[in-house]
């Protein structure tokens, strides 16, 4: 598995489908709603506006990430300092 490569379990197959099936308004599927970084239910006039390119990321987004409190400045150089360790260890 890989960023262009997913295999689906059991379990995503069965969101997709609860998913599509509460979209289509059927009564025993829930009610739908646009999920950030899953689903979105985009009407044809914002489909037009992005020239009727159906890219996923254009109308779903991103996933909302939970903040963990360390300053952005803080990780960068963190992150940074582990990047290159493990390039001098490789």
């Amino acid at each position: 598995m890989d960023r262009t490569h997913r295999e689906l379990t059991d379990a995503d197959i069965a969101r997709i489908a609860d998913t599509y099936h509460a979209w289509r308004g059927e009564p025993e599927a829930g009610e739908y709603a646009d999920v950030p970084g899953f689903c979105k239910s985009a009407p044809l006039e914002e489909v037009r506006k992005h020239g009727h390119v159906l890219t996923p990321g254009r109308y779903v987004g991103a996933e909302a990430q939970e903040d963990d409190g360390e300053p952005f400045a803080e990780k960068m150089q963190r992150l940074v300092a582990q990047l290159r360790e493990q390039r001098l260890s490789a």
